[in-house]
């Protein structure tokens, strides 16, 4: 099968030189809606049937597979199968945005202390949401969101909710990360962007695919643009939403969602050697 044509001359630089040196290469992928379909209750979300396989057959022939997610380290990893399967040595899992890192050749998972102020809004958040139809995903300690895809009238509830809920955050020294009808209030200075750029670093990387579906997606967008105006090239990959315009945008291609990238991540493995 053959690779799909960017419509950017940067996105085609960005794949000329994965193709050309992936040895070098980064592959930065988020979980929800780019690897696993959205669902209604993301507890139930699971990766694409077919995701571990075909990142098994990519990540031995780059420097990494690095799947940047705002859920858990540890809930990510359950949820996309990746522990304990061959050739996915080079995959790494960056959860809460960065925050914490699991390690698929280690298996284990590194983070920091929690964030005071995350249960002091967890604490609040019942009164303020009763109601509204929104509900609560925990996230470990570390992060908590308010879902409102669910309610009534789920864009009304967000719209509603997106004030009051960035005021508590302030309140607690956190910020408010929107996304597809989810408000997540969490800890600043980490966000996808950092965790890319941090990871690339590590690894002295000389090309990036990063490939997002939601507004968390923006900053590591923003970091693949930057690294390009300073030699680093790189390929934006949306998967498609029409809940979320701005990425398409900006992206030098469209999927269509995880099936489009699934089949995207096997056709540039099937290149690579």
């Amino acid at each position: 099968m053959s690779l799909p044509t960017p419509s950017t001359p940067a996105g085609h630089d960005g794949l000329q030189a994965l193709l050309s040196h992936p040895s070098g290469a980064v592959i930065g992928l988020d979980f929800d809606g780019t690897l696993a379909p959205i669902v209604a209750d993301p507890e139930r979300a699971r990766a694409h049937p077919e995701a571990v396989s075909v990142l098994a057959a990519l990540a031995p022939k780059v420097a990494s597979v690095a799947v940047i997610t705002g859920r858990p380290a540890e809930v990510a990893v359950r949820h996309g199968g990746f522990a304990g399967v061959a050739g996915l040595e080079h995959l790494t899992v960056l959860g809460h945005y960065g925050a914490e890192r699991w390690d698929a050749a280690t298996g284990e998972v590194t983070a920091p202390e929690p964030h005071p102020g995350v249960a002091a809004v967890r604490a609040e958040l019942p009164a303020l949401l009763d109601g509204t139809g929104a509900w609560i995903e925990e996230k470990g300690g570390r992060a908590v969101a308010v879902h409102t895809r669910r309610a009534p009238d789920p864009q009304a509830a967000f719209d509603a909710l997106r004030t009051p809920l960035t005021d508590l955050a302030l309140r607690h020294g956190l910020i408010v990360e929107p996304g597809r009808l989810v408000l997540e209030l969490r800890p600043p200075g980490m966000d996808k962007g950092v965790a890319l750029q941090t990871h690339m670093r590590e690894l002295s990387a000389t090309s990036v695919l990063y490939a997002g579906d939601d507004l968390g997606d923006l900053p590591a967008f923003s970091t693949v643009e930057n690294l390009r105006t300073t030699g680093t090239p790189g390929l934006l990959v949306c998967s498609g939403s029409d809940e979320v315009t701005e990425l398409r945008k900006r992206a030098d291609l469209v999927v269509d969602g995880p099936d489009g990238v699934v089949t995207l991540l096997r056709t540039l493995a099937e290149h690579l050697t």
